[in-house]
């Protein structure tokens, strides 16, 4: 099942309809009328309509009225009432997808596609860094954004890290939940992994040509479960939802809140704020400060994170050196 945001079907004349008069019953020969439809046609679209999660009450002789929305991340949803000038203006939404990232890559050479959303209810196949596997279970919210910086291309390995604060603000204002930052761009509660970024990029001629967003969050999933899968994986440490710490916001508010949220560090970085951007992850950094331990692709650092550079690397202390980190999984050893 597939739908964008650029759909006109009969089903969404329908529920637009419904939305707009929703404190009254609307029988279906007075929505036949209106709409030009058929009264089948208009009942077909009530019972799809409803398998979407929306709640529609039916009573005899008088007809049909909306008295619940759904909170699955359809694209007519999540564009409606969205505040962003251009990040989420144009949006997909799958049932089931094997990646939002691979389906991205697909769709990234697509002319006026700036700010698109690709968003799934569940991923067979979602990718995290590095190359693992991201566990995308329903009651997570899993979706990418393509995107064509005007930003320096030095400033790449900057980017994951202000979409975790533009995450870590939308969660703050929209489920008023504290969040912690952990290098590179994972999200943590109480040092459980909540949600996690993973950056595509493709380069021309010293240019950034296209970046993909993937966002990964643990909104309403069973932690237990997805502990199971991952207790003898490696940098293992917890996983966090936010439906535990009594989140009282829907899904789609939260992704209303990221994209824009978004949009405000991605100017930032358009902008070249950068220590405004570095800055503004420090306050929310559980890294900064730490004796860490980091396995990278040259073997394993260790010593205490002191700051993180201009391009996002991490500054480590090592006895009277410093040791400069672009990536690698960290391990906090203590405070």
């Amino acid at each position: 099942m597939i739908y964008n945001s650029s759909d006109d079907t009969g089903l969404l004349k329908v529920l637009r309809f419904l939305k707009t008069h929703n404190t009254e019953y609307l029988s279906g020969q007075d929505l036949s009328d209106v709409l030009r439809i058929s009264r089948v046609a208009v009942w077909k679209h009530i019972k799809k309509i409803q398998t979407l999660g929306y709640t529609v009450e039916s009573k005899q002789k008088e007809g049909y009225r909306l008295t619940k929305n759904s909170d699955l991340l359809l694209p007519w949803e999540i564009i409606s009432e969205l505040e962003t000038k251009v990040l989420g203006q144009h949006a997909y939404y799958f049932d089931s997808i094997e990646s939002t990232q691979s389906q991205a890559l697909k769709m990234v050479n697509e002319l006026e596609n700036e700010g698109t959303i690709i968003i799934a209810e569940k991923q067979t196949e979602g990718r995290g860094r590095s190359g693992r596997k991201w566990i995308s279970p329903k009651g997570g919210i899993s979706f990418s954004i393509i995107l064509h910086p005007k930003f320096d291309i030095s400033n790449t390995t900057l980017f994951p890290i202000a979409s975790s604060l533009a995450l870590s603000n939308a969660i703050q204002k929209t489920c008023k939940i504290s969040t912690e930052l952990k290098w590179p761009n994972d999200l943590t509660i109480k040092g459980k992994k909540l949600a996690g970024m993973l950056v595509d990029a493709s380069f021309e001629s010293n240019r950034i040509e296209n970046l993909i967003l993937g966002v990964g969050i643990n909104f309403n999933v069973n932690t237990k479960e997805i502990e199971k899968g991952l207790k003898k994986t490696g940098n293992y440490y917890g996983v966090a939802s936010l439906n535990e710490h009594k989140n009282k916001s829907s899904p789609i508010q939260l992704i209303q809140s990221f994209l824009l949220e978004l949009e405000k560090v991605y100017e930032e970085l358009n902008n070249n704020q950068i220590k405004k951007i570095i800055a503004d992850w420090t306050k929310k950094s559980s890294t900064i400060g730490k004796k860490i331990e980091i396995n990278t692709s040259d073997g394993i650092v260790k010593g205490e994170a002191i700051k993180l550079d201009h391009d996002g690397g991490l500054i480590i202390k090592q006895k009277k050196n410093m040791k400069k980190v672009i990536a690698g999984d960290v391990i906090h050893l203590s405070k």
